[in-house]
């Protein structure tokens, strides 16, 4: 017998931040939602991303993103860049900043201390990381999107092996 509609648990809701969001969110995004559906788990999962500035809002993630996803395998060209605004708190369980510049606005923007509780640093769950920032690769070269979507896959995957326990339906 299968579980109707109302029977189902709440997807776990992830919003990653930048700036624009055209290079590393988006990467963050496109990532994390592979990794949830690889492990069958693409229905309990939402992954979105967003910035924290209006410059790129509508537009298609850089086209260096695009590439260095599709290099790895993936597909980030359905994205389109949006703002943060105070609704992603309301509809997420975590708020996934890419550098500290990013997690210090976010603060900012928090309503009171649910709202911080949600914020953290996407290379704070990569225990090899040799840094808390995920460097902006927008006035690099294509190889620095490369190295950038490296370090974006391992905290990734740190994260998601960090939440799936929750994720996994019990059986």
């Amino acid at each position: 017998m299968t579980a109707s509609a109302g029977d189902r648990p709440a997807p776990f809701r992830v919003v990653f931040v930048c700036t624009g969001n055209i290079c590393r969110s988006p990467m963050a995004q496109v990532v994390f939602r592979e990794f949830a559906e690889t492990a069958g788990l693409g229905a309990r999962v939402v992954s979105t991303s967003s910035g924290t500035g209006d410059w790129h809002v509508g537009e298609p993630a850089d086209q260096r993103t695009i590439d260095a996803l599709h290099r790895r395998g993936y597909d980030g060209t359905t994205h389109r860049a949006r703002q943060f605004t105070h609704d992603d708190f309301a509809h997420s369980d975590l708020v996934v900043a890419l550098d500290r510049s990013h997690e210090r606005i976010l603060r900012g923007w928090a309503r009171g201390e649910a709202d911080v509780g949600k914020i953290a640093l996407l290379m704070s769950f990569d225990a090899s990381a040799h840094t808390l920032d995920v460097p902006d690769p927008y006035y690099a070269g294509p190889g620095m999107f490369d190295e950038v979507l490296g370090m974006i896959e391992s905290a990734s995957r740190s994260l998601f092996r960090q939440l799936e326990p929750a994720i996994r339906p019990a059986m």
